[in-house]
């Protein structure tokens, strides 16, 4: 069964930086489109960004356009997310899986990402 791992989340000063990182074990990487989302407190799971298999970044909403970077690792299953200039609003759970969610079927926990002073 597919299993998605997150982890690298942290608290962080507004203004720092952090790598997500999600390895996925269970099945196939290839040819998956991958993608972050999060889902802060209150609030509805959101994607925040996409990349294809071949490595490019084709879908992230406005406010973390500049700021964060999604990179991808074919040979290891892995996904990244570099997160630069970190705001309070980008206070959530962040968690990875294909896009659209529902093609490898499961959530991972999710790493915990907390910008704050």
């Amino acid at each position: 069964q597919v299993q998605l791992v997150e982890s690298g989340g942290g608290l962080v000063q507004p203004g720092g930086s952090l790598r997500l990182s999600c390895v996925v074990s269970g099945r196939s990487f290839t040819f998956i489109t991958m993608a972050w989302y999060r889902q802060a407190p209150g609030k509805q799971r959101e994607r925040v960004i996409t990349i294809t298999w071949g490595g490019t970044a084709t879908y992230y909403i406005d406010s973390v356009k500049g700021r964060f970077t999604i990179s991808r690792d074919n040979a290891r299953n892995t996904v990244y997310l570099q997160m630069n200039s970190l705001k309070p609003e980008d206070t959530a759970v962040y968690y990875c899986n294909s896009d659209p969610w529902n093609y490898l079927g499961a959530w991972g926990q999710g790493t915990q990402v907390t910008v704050s002073s």
